[in-house]
C-alpha cells in the first residue's frame, strides 16, 4: 500500500479537528529548563518533557517544531490531511506545572499569542483559553477576558501539582465556565507522583496508557463529587474516546450505587442521577489518538451521536491514514457529518 500524501477536502462536511496542541517557543524553553534544572519533584513531567523538550531525535524535534508553528507548516499539514478547521489548545501540562504567579502570567501571555494566530487565520482556527487553576479566582477572570476575545472554551491539562478539580476550591472556575457557556476540555497530564511509579517503571506512564488512566480518574472524580448537580449546564470535553469511561459505564453505575448505599466511603455521596447519565448529558468525547471505528461506533451508540466528535491530536499523532479510516466508517452520511462537523460546531460555538 502506497503512503498517503494528501487527502482532498470533503464537499459534504467540514472536518473540524478539536484537540490540536500548540505551544509558544518560550514555553517549550521553560519546560526544557525546568526538567534540566532538577528542581521539580514531578517524575511524570521529567519523563514527558525530558524527552519532548530536550531530545534531538526525529520525533521530539518534529513535535517541538510543529507545536510552535501556527502559520505555514501547520496550515500546510492541515491542507494535506483535508482538515478544514482546528481548535487549538495549549499543550500538556500547560501552565499547571509552574508556581502560582508564573502560571497566571504565562497563561495570559499564551492566550494573547494564540489569539493573534486566530486573528491571522480566522477561517482555519479557533482557540481554547489557558487558565492557571493554581489561582481559581484569577482563572475565572482570565476566562472572562478570553470570552470577550472570542475564545471558544477552556483547556485544562488534568491535575495541577497532584490536585484535582473535584476539590471545591477550584469550583469558581466551574461557576464562570457555566455562566459563560464555555466548555472545559479536560486534557491528559502525566500521572502525579503518588500514582505514576508502577507505570513509569514499565514505560507506560504517557500517552500509551498513563494519560488515559489519570484523566479518566479525574473526570470520574468530578462526576462523583457532585459537580454536575451543582452546575447542571456545565459541559466537559474529554479525548481519546472518553479515556475508557464509556466502556465502564455499566459497572460505574452499579458499583457507585452499591458503595453509596453501604456508606463504604465518606467521599462518595448520593447523586441526583446515575454516573452514566452525566456522561450522556455533561460530557462530550473526541477520537483524538483513537481513530478506531469500533470504539467510535460504540461511543456513538452508548453516549450518543450528538456527543462524539473528531480530533487528530496534532502534532503528537499526525497520520493521514487515520482521516481515511474515519471517512470510511460504516455509518450514515448524517452521522458522519455529526462526527466531523455538527457536534464541534455546537460545542464550541463555531
Amino acid at each position: 500500500m502506497s503512503e498517503i500524501t494528501s487527502i482532498p477536502f470533503n464537499d459534504n462536511y467540514r472536518r473540524i479537528a478539536t484537540e490540536e496542541a500548540w505551544a509558544p517557543p518560550e514555553l517549550l524553553k521553560m519546560y526544557a529548563d525546568l526538567t534540566n534544572s532538577g528542581k521539580i519533584d514531578d517524575p511524570g513531567f521529567d519523563s514527558l518533557w525530558g524527552f519532548y523538550g530536550t531530545s534531538n531525535a526525529e520525533r521530539p524535534a518534529t513535535v517541538r517544531r510543529r507545536l510552535a508553528d501556527l502559520d505555514e507548516e501547520r496550515l500546510a499539514d492541515m491542507d494535506a490531511a483535508g482538515i478544514d478547521f482546528a481548535v487549538l489548545a495549549l499543550t500538556s501540562p500547560g501552565v499547571q506545572v509552574f508556581d502560582r504567579d508564573t502560571a497566571v502570567s504565562v497563561a495570559k501571555d499564551s492566550n494573547d499569542i494564540v489569539k493573534a494566530a486566530v486573528d491571522r487565520h480566522p477561517d482555519r482556527y479557533a482557540a481554547l483559553c489557558a487558565i492557571a487553576p493554581q489561582a481559581p479566582e484569577l482563572a475565572a477572570q482570565e476566562l472572562e477576558r478570553c470570552k470577550s476575545l472570542g475564545f471558544k472554551g477552556i483547556i485544562n491539562n488534568s491535575h495541577t501539582h497532584g490536585e484535582y478539580l473535584s476539590d471545591p476550591k477550584f469550583w469558581p472556575i466551574f461557576e464562570a465556565a457555566e455562566a459563560m457557556d464555555m466548555p472545559i476540555y479536560l486534557h491528559p497530564n502525566t500521572p502525579p507522583s503518588n500514582m505514576i511509579e508502577p507505570m513509569l517503571e514499565a514505560g507506560l506512564d504517557g500517552a500509551v496508557f498513563g494519560f488515559g488512566v489519570e484523566t479518566g480518574l479525574h473526570m470520574l472524580r468530578i462526576i462523583t463529587a457532585g459537580v454536575f448537580d451543582r452546575f447542571p449546564k456545565l459541559q466537559f470535553v474529554i479525548g481519546h474516546m472518553g479515556e475508557a469511561l464509556p466502556y465502564w459505564m455499566y459497572r460505574l453505575d452499579f458499583m457507585h450505587k452499591a458503595q453509596v448505599s453501604s456508606n463504604r466511603y465518606e467521599a462518595l455521596k448520593p447523586l441526583q442521577k446515575k454516573v452514566s447519565d452525566y456522561m450522556k448529558e455533561n460530557v462530550y468525547i473526541t477520537c483524538s489518538g483513537m481513530p478506531w471505528e469500533p470504539a467510535v461506533r460504540f461511543a456513538q451508540e452508548t453516549i450518543g451521536v450528538d456527543r462524539v466528535m473528531f480530533a487528530m491530536d496534532y502534532p503528537y499523532q499526525y497520520q493521514l491514514q487515520e482521516v481515511v479510516d474515519m471517512d470510511n466508517m460504516e455509518i450514515s452520511d448524517a452521522d458522519k457529518k455529526m462526527f466531523y462537523e455538527t457536534v464541534a460546531t455546537k460545542v464550541f460555538n463555531l
